[in-house]
């Protein structure tokens, strides 16, 4: 089975590193980097993108499993895309139905939180009246990843991370946060640091969980990872590298 999994840049890393804990695979990882932000288009711009980018990773690397590795058009176009392409939303589910009070604050993008979608989504996961939810435009953290900062200097990544969500953690009395995009997750350390009491949920956990009950294994397969990006190639390996990914990464127009 070959696995395409892909978003607008360093977020399908995560996705993919839970799917790697899980299975042997043969993953494509398609970084769309021309067209980031996500989170800052419109709905229709993000429908017009992500189906053009299905379409034709679809005839490139003809893959058995497709994954939408990011929030923002999993979310906003969750009744446009076909029920076979797997999407990432905030994983809510399984404290929605809790018998505890909890403050739950989604950590989105400014297109998610700003949806209608959004708050349909809670509506059809939150059914306990104990459970309170605040959404909170956490755009400005997901660029301390896409720009490496992340990486480079972790005094501005708590710096932004304070001044984005300190004051509404507190305001809100959170005990729970979603890692509402998939680039979130690379500030996790950073998150722990700042606000070690509050539980921060990963959808990557969620997704690989899904990917792995579609997987057949098979012993004799080898990891194999194959990335591409829209962007500047050099400038992506280059990141990757300070990961220990080394990997070339490959130039492809949609």
């Amino acid at each position: 089975m070959k696995i395409v999994v892909f978003d607008s840049g360093f977020g399908s890393l995560s996705i993919i590193k839970e799917i790697q804990k899980r299975i042997k695979s043969n993953l494509v990882y398609f970084a769309d980097q021309k067209n980031y932000p996500y989170g800052k288009k419109s709905k229709k711009q993000l429908l017009r993108i992500i189906n053009k980018t299905i379409e034709t990773i679809s005839k490139k690397f003809k893959p058995d499993l497709i994954i939408l590795a990011s929030n923002t058009p999993s979310l906003l176009l969750r009744n446009n895309l076909s029920r076979e392409i797997i999407t990432v939303l905030p994983p809510l589910k399984n404290i929605g139905k809790s018998k505890k009070n909890h403050n739950i604050a989604i950590l989105g993008t400014e297109s998610v939180v700003k949806s209608n979608e959004i708050n349909d989504y809670i509506k059809d996961q939150i059914s306990s009246k104990k459970i309170k939810v605040v959404k909170i435009n956490s755009s400005a953290l997901v660029d301390l990843v896409e720009t490496g900062k992340f990486i480079t200097d972790p005094d501005h990544c708590i710096e932004v991370i304070n001044k984005i969500l300190r004051r509404k953690f507190l305001q809100y009395k959170i005990d729970i946060a979603t890692l509402s995009s998939t680039h979130l997750p690379f500030l996790l350390p950073f998150l722990k640091e700042v606000f070690p009491n509050i539980k921060f949920l990963d959808p990557a956990n969620m997704v690989a969980k899904m990917v792995s009950k579609k997987y057949i294994q098979n012993e004799k397969i080898e990891n194999k990872l194959q990335i591409f990006t829209t962007g500047n190639p050099k400038k992506f390996q280059s990141k990757l590298k300070k990961l220990g990914i080394k990997n070339k990464v490959t130039f492809f127009s949609l």
